[in-house]
Order: structure tokens, then sequence, then C-alpha cells
């Protein structure tokens, strides 16, 4: 089969190689996988650095979620060939590649209500959305959210959650473009980042309050901002550093605001209460189903260009999710 493998780390597209290696096999409770679609996420371009907390071995296989389709099952695994699952392949064998094993008690079911495409983007990123707003900041209907990089694929998926929750959704962009998709998504208010006051648009729009919640995957000047802009007894979600710096939080400045700081690290919620990451499912699935979440795609690419893919991640540049679509057949 045809997969992209890293030899050394460094940025995705001069790291990134195409080759063809021998088609996997399923072990004991593993299930074989044609995949029909791969989401790019941002911790892919830091496996290719070498900057993820995960470091391994080289040669590996990035891609850490697919939408597949179930081939054969390894001894002691029950699936029915044909159906479409949602899987997280476990490295160095990662998913942009043409097949991937999954443990088959880590797959689940992908909503029909939703295109591959769309499937291989749900899992991580909504996952991570619905614990962050719901289980960590216990976002409330009325209640104001600030979401920056709200056209990104994390950011987005933040978006549909808390509308779907009810609260007033602002979105903190960069650039006209992605303002513009912000404002699709359903936004109440969008703040591009290169020509506005974040910090007076905030107090404005909410009175001199300061939002509730604040969801932030960028760190660095967004995080800084956004205690500058949070409500009394507000809640600042640390979700990850898309921007490259992590900052450092001043804890006086928290005890004096009254607000808190929370870290939020979905994956270990797969070792320490993978019931509740069972239960988010199913809560995702339905509300697919309602059409009140559809993950914003943002391209659809073939997977001779996986790794272009993962660079215009590692840039900032995308809009939305970009999947890989690695079979030539005919995808849902």
């Amino acid at each position: 089969m045809k997969a992209w493998r890293v030899h050394a780390n460094g940025e995705p597209r001069e790291v990134m190689r195409l080759e063809e290696v021998p088609d996997p096999q399923p072990g004991p409770g593993q299930l074989l996988l044609r995949v029909r679609a791969a989401n790019v996420n941002f911790p892919d371009a830091l496996l290719c650095r070498g900057h993820y907390q995960v470091r391994p071995p080289l040669p590996f296989t990035p891609g850490v979620e697919i939408c597949g389709e179930v081939l054969a099952a390894g001894e002691g695994a029950d699936a029915e060939p044909g159906t479409r699952v949602l899987a997280q392949p476990p490295l160095p064998a990662g998913g942009f590649a043409e097949l991937a094993v999954a443990d088959a008690a880590t797959v689940r079911p992908a909503p029909e209500a939703l295109d591959d495409a769309e499937a291989a983007a749900l899992h991580i990123g909504y996952q991570t959305g619905w614990f962050g707003l719901h289980r960590r900041a216990r976002l409330q209907a009325g209640e104001t959210l600030l979401v920056h990089a709200a056209a990104g694929g994390v950011g987005s998926a933040a978006v549909q959650l808390g509308k779907a929750a009810g609260a007033r959704v602002i979105g903190v962009v960069g650039g006209a473009d992605k303002a513009r998709t912000a404002r699709e998504l359903g936004c109440d208010l969008v703040i591009d980042r290169h020509t506005d006051d974040l910090v007076a648009a905030v107090k404005d729009a909410t009175g001199g309050r300061g939002a509730d919640v604040v969801y932030d995957p960028v760190g660095g000047d967004a995080y800084t901002k956004s205690t500058k802009c949070i409500a009394f007894e507000g809640r600042l979600l640390v979700v990850g550093f898309a921007g490259g710096t992590i900052p450092s939080p001043a804890l006086n400045h928290a005890l004096v605001k009254n607000y808190a700081i929370l870290g939020l690290h979905w994956g270990l919620y797969n070792t320490k209460d993978p019931a509740a990451v069972d239960a988010c499912h199913k809560e995702l699935t339905e509300l697919a189903t309602q059409g009140a979440i559809k993950p914003l795609i943002g391209d659809r690419v073939p997977l001779a260009d996986a790794a272009d893919a993962v660079q215009r991640v590692a840039d900032g540049t995308s809009v939305g999710r970009l999947v890989v679509i690695p079979t030539t057949e005919e995808a849902r």
C-alpha cells in the first residue's frame, strides 16, 4: 500500500515521503481498515517537527484520526466488514495511508448524518470542544463564549458546540476571509485580530462584563488579551498553543479578577474515563443527526497532497478542516 512516512524531524512538507510499504495485518483485538478519509490535525505537524508530547520511533506515518471501512478483524475482534467507523490508528502507523489498523475496543460508529470527510473530522476536535465547554468550563445557556481561531478546525467545532448549548458566541479570527467563515458558522460577533481591538470589542459587546468562558487553542498573545476581558468568575480554557508561544499565567491576576484557568488534555479521558468518551460520542452523534453540528471542511485533498495539507495547517493558512481522501473509489 501507499503511506506517508517521516524519516527525520522537520517541516511537514520537507520530511514527509509517500512510499510503498507492506500492507498492515490486524493483530489480536485489532481491525484492518480501509482509510476512507483522514483528518489533518495540528498534532500531525507537531509530530513531524518532533515537538509533540508523544514521539513515535522513526520512521512513522502521521495521521491521528480517520474514518475507515472495516475490511477484516483479528483474533478476538468482532466487527462486520463494510462497517464505517471512526478510529485513531496507534502510532507509529497512523492514518495517512491507504490501510490502517486500530484496536477494536477504541473504534466508534461513524454518524450516518456525516459524509466520510466530515466524520473523519468529528472525533478529536468535537470531543475536545465538548469536554472543554461542558465538563471543564460548565458552559451555561445565555453565557458569553469567546473562541479564538474560530474559523479553524478546533475553533469552528467550539463555535458550533457553543451555539448548540445556547451560548452567545464571539469568534476571534485573523483576516477578512476567516471573518466571513466565522459569521457563516453562526458567531454572534466576529473580531478580526488584525484590525480590531479585541479587549475593547469584547467589553463593549458584553456591557463591560467580559466573556464568561474563553476557548483558547492559540496561546501567546491570545491568552494574554483574554485575561483582560474575562468576566467575574469566568473560565479560561487552555486547549493548545497553535500560536507557538506557551504563556506564563500571572496567578496574582487570576486571584484579583477571580477567574479560573482550566487545562484540557482530552486524550487523558481515553485512559482515565473511557466511558465518558463513549457518552460524548453518543451526544455528538445526536447533535450531528439534528444538524446542530457539522464539521467545516475547508478542503478535501488526494493522498498525494497530504504533506502540503499538513504544512498548511502548520502554517495556519487553512480554514476549517483539511481532509485527506486516500482512495480512488467513491467516498460518501
